[in-house]
This record gives C-alpha cells, sequence and structure tokens, in this order.
C-alpha cells in the first residue's frame, strides 16, 4: 500500500499544535501517510511560538499534492491579505484530493474561495471573524469539526487532533484510527458536534 501524501502549507506565524497535533498522528502509521512541508522560500519557517520548521519544499516547487492541511494563527490576519498567497493556494489546492484545515486555516480557504458552497467551521474565540470570509460558505459554529465531501475543516488548535482521528477512520476504518490515537494516548471526540467552546465564546 502507497502511503497517502500529506502536505502542510506554512507560513510565519503558524500555530504550532495546529500542525504537529495531526502530524504527530500521521506519523504514528507511517504505512498510511507520508508528510512533507511546504514554505513560502526556502528559509526556515517559524511557528507563533518561535519554533522553527525547515520545509521539503517551497510552494514553487511543491509536487501535485494529495492531502493538503492548512493550520491558523494570529498570522492568518496578515497572511489573508497576501493575494499572492492566496491565488497560489487555490490553484495548488484545486489538484488535492482531500483539502483539509485546522482553526483558522478555514479562513484561508474561504479568502482563497476554496469553501464555496461547502459546510465549514473555525476557531470558536475568531469565529465571527473567520465567517466574514467566503461568498457562500456555510459556516458552522457548533461543532468540534465538519466533513463536508473533499473538505475537512476544524475549530481551534486541539480540535485538528479530533479531526485527524475522524479522517483516518474515514480512510482506513476504525482499528488504524484507534491505534493512533492510542499510542499518542489521546482521549479523542468521536462526535464532532460535541463542541462546549462554541457556547463559551457566545456563539
Amino acid at each position: 500500500m502507497t502511503p497517502r501524501a500529506v502536505q502542510i502549507v506554512l507560513f510565519d506565524g503558524f500555530e504550532l499544535l495546529d500542525v504537529f497535533g495531526p502530524v504527530e498522528l500521521f506519523g504514528l502509521i507511517p504505512e498510511h501517510f507520508a508528510v512533507t512541508f511546504l514554505a513560502p522560500d526556502a528559509a526556515p519557517v517559524r511557528s507563533s511560538q518561535g519554533v522553527t520548521v525547515n520545509a521539503d519544499h517551497t510552494y514553487a516547487t511543491a509536487p501535485e499534492p494529495d492531502i493538503i492541511l492548512v493550520p491558523g494563527g494570529v498570522a492568518t490576519r496578515e497572511v489573508i491579505r497576501d493575494e499572492a498567497f492566496l491565488s497560489w493556494l487555490r490553484a495548488h489546492g484545486a489538484a488535492a484530493r482531500l483539502v483539509t484545515s485546522v482553526c483558522t486555516g478555514s479562513a484561508l480557504l474561504a479568502a482563497a474561495g476554496m469553501l464555496e458552497g461547502y459546510r465549514a467551521t473555525s476557531n470558536k474565540m475568531a469565529f465571527r471573524w473567520a465567517e466574514t470570509f467566503g461568498e457562500s460558505v456555510d459556516w458552522v459554529a457548533h461543532v468540534r469539526w465538519v466533513e463536508d465531501r473533499d473538505r475537512w475543516t476544524s475549530s481551534g488548535v486541539a480540535a485538528g487532533m479530533d479531526m485527524t482521528v475522524a479522517l483516518i477512520r474515514a480512510l482506513y476504518g476504525d482499528d488504524v484510527a484507534a491505534a493512533a490515537a492510542d499510542t499518542a494516548e489521546l482521549d479523542y471526540r468521536t462526535d464532532s458536534t460535541e463542541d462546549p467552546f462554541a457556547a463559551l465564546h457566545g456563539l
């Protein structure tokens, strides 16, 4: 079996757990997933926590994608105004079989026009901001994650791990998903509507 290729789209100021929560789970089952990182250029990319990552490819040299994951973070407020980035994301993501996001990464997808006609969610603290993007996105507040055809979006930060377990289950079944989560000792949610943070933030 050839592992599914997961490309992580990085930008300066990305939220660390948005990326490395899912990467931890994918990495525990390497027979099923191979992860690579994409960056704007050859320089290391710095997370909002100060951790730097050396990417495998630049945006310009990235191979055709299978699965892409777009993280969020405070820096999305700046990145979302970068028309060159949004144009690249739109073109690159069009070839992907699955497009996923964590946290306010969904706002970037929406701003790039990649969630039109889809249901989606985002970080609940930033939900009212995220839902201003996109023309016909059905933004859903009271969910931990949303699966809509070839689009998967999750709520904030740690919610990306719940979404990743659900994605693994959808692709490879309960046993593989449980094996990854159990190895990580992750007490994950299986009900996407179990989301206390929407109410916490007045949604």
